[in-house]
């Protein structure tokens, strides 16, 4: 395959029908030949697939003739190999594990920001109201390591569980000011925005389809580094090449 296309998305969304759902999707998957791995559970559904163009195509105009996925946004990336070893469907309790029963993403959208307006802030200094903006990095310490926005503000965390305790702990730091919240793709700043939300904090937003949506739109200015990604690729550039070009290295 001379080029490999990759795809991530998400959607909070009520579904009643997972296991159902589950087996239509990895029939799908199977019938385009895509690797990767798709998360379904009843608060929505967490999508990484690779292979060719075409059955990227053929798998998403399956998966949008349902209504709760229509219009679903998705990030694509090329990749000179498969990065993902095998298929893997599997139901979940949360399409990604954050233990709070009190949360419920699928019934409506934290706020966001779009990566346009956050390089815009980030330039000038401040938000279109005039207050400081910290960048809250959502991701574990390992992630962080591979790169960050400059200045960001990160734990030495090992799971997103970890997040809300640590983020208690600046309340200082966080009070009065702007927080833009961001992840690799959107789904765990998504869910932290709705807890800061709750615990208090009224200027919070997610950063609109994460750090890959950002070097989609922005590029790398007030970036540093790469972003880590759940695959054999290891981590991505801000032009969206892999840092491992060939695979069994």
């Amino acid at each position: 395959m001379d080029s490999v296309q990759n795809i991530a998305s998400y959607r909070f969304v009520r579904i009643d029908d997972v296991d159902a759902l589950a087996v239509r999707v990895k029939q799908w998957c199977m019938d385009a030949d895509l690797k990767g791995t798709v998360l379904v559970s009843p608060e929505g559904i967490n999508i990484f697939l690779a292979g060719s163009a075409e059955g990227i195509a053929e798998f998403l105009a399956q998966l949008q003739q349902d209504p709760r996925f229509q219009d679903m946004a998705v990030k694509y990336s090329t990749s000179t190999f498969v990065p993902f070893k095998r298929l893997r469907v599997k139901r979940k309790q949360e399409i990604i594990t954050y233990r709070d029963p009190d949360l419920k993403p699928d019934a409506g959208r934290a706020p966001s920001v779009a990566p346009e307006t956050l390089e815009r802030w980030l330039a000038q200094g401040h938000d279109d109201d005039g207050r400081a903006v910290i960048l809250l990095d959502t991701r574990n310490a390992e992630e962080v390591v591979y790169g960050t926005f400059e200045g960001a503000l990160h734990f030495p965390i090992r799971k997103f569980t970890d997040l809300p305790e640590a983020v208690a702990q600046q309340k200082s730091e966080l009070e009065g000011k702007t927080v833009v919240s961001f992840c690799t793709g959107g789904i765990r700043c998504e869910k932290s925005v709705l807890r800061m939300q709750s615990d208090g904090y009224p200027n919070c937003y997610q950063l609109e389809g994460g750090i890959l949506g950002y070097f989609e739109k922005v590029g790398g200015r007030h970036y540093q580094g790469r972003c880590f990604v759940f695959d054999d690729r290891i981590a991505l550039d801000p032009d969206l090449s892999p840092l491992i070009e060939t695979p069994g290295f």
